[in-house]
């Protein structure tokens, strides 16, 4: 980042780019406003710059010449236009597909490592239980009050609540029982090789593509940036083919 940063500045020089008396006072009367009081700033200017303002400038200068070469070099030439930023869209369709998703909470209660029949019926009893007092639960915090108390799955430390997940990625016949419901309800008991869960579901998103107006903001920032860094690789490649960098 020095060696960057000293490559630029070569090349601001290099270019005759100049800082007017009146934007090297403004950003001055800027950087002492960070120190609290003119004694501080003595102080600092003292201990970094040999109580020298004009060494202050030439650093305060150097720094201007900076932002201003990567301002033209860099910053204005990573703006997105409209018309790319669609043309991204229209072309990359994969992109903003999105899978059909689920946002549950889970109630499981589950068998002891190589049950024994005995531990297998207790088993469902205690589902059968619990499955009735979740249908006696109301409201999300219920539900998830509940979860905490019986639950045997680790969502329980967060009231059964699972982040959203691809169909894809669930039970086959807990996404058959969740595509019947409607948000706020729960399934019945659903057996998963010998574990019982009941799961009330909280939203179902179809599979479907994302909207333009949907993810331009974030679209664009991410362009942008992508385009700036190429920017900053290129200008970084073609200044360190000539210049020299004396390294302290």
């Amino acid at each position: 980042m020095i060696v960057f940063e000293e490559l630029v500045y070569q090349e601001a020089q290099r270019r005759q780019m100049t800082v007017s008396a009146a934007k090297l006072q403004h950003a001055e009367a800027d950087f002492r406003k960070q120190l609290a009081t003119p004694d501080e700033f003595s102080v600092f200017l003292q201990s970094e710059f040999h109580g020298s303002r004009q060494l202050l400038q030439q650093k305060i200068r150097r720094s201007l010449l900076i932002e201003a070469l990567l301002k033209t070099d860099v910053e204005n030439k990573s703006v997105i236009l409209p018309a790319e930023l669609r043309a991204y869209f229209d072309k990359n369709p994969a992109r903003f597909h999105h899978p059909e998703m689920f946002t549950f909470q889970t109630i499981s209660i589950l068998p002891p490592p190589h049950a024994t029949a005995a531990q297998l019926k207790e088993v469902r009893a205690r589902a059968e239980s619990a499955l009735k007092q979740a249908k006696g639960t109301k409201t999300v915090e219920q539900f998830g009050l509940l979860a905490e108390k019986i639950s045997d799955d680790d969502y329980r430390v967060m009231m059964g609540q699972h982040k959203p997940l691809p169909a894809e990625e669930m039970a086959p016949q807990v996404v058959k029982a969740l595509s019947m419901l409607h948000p706020g309800e729960m399934t019945d008991l659903i057996q998963v090789e010998q574990a019982y869960t009941i799961v009330r579901l909280q939203a179902h998103t179809p599979a479907g593509q994302a909207k333009f107006e949907e993810v331009k903001t974030s679209l664009l920032k991410e362009l942008e940036q992508n385009r700036k860094e190429q920017l900053r690789s290129a200008l970084d490649h073609k200044l360190r083919q000539n210049a020299k960098v004396e390294e302290l």
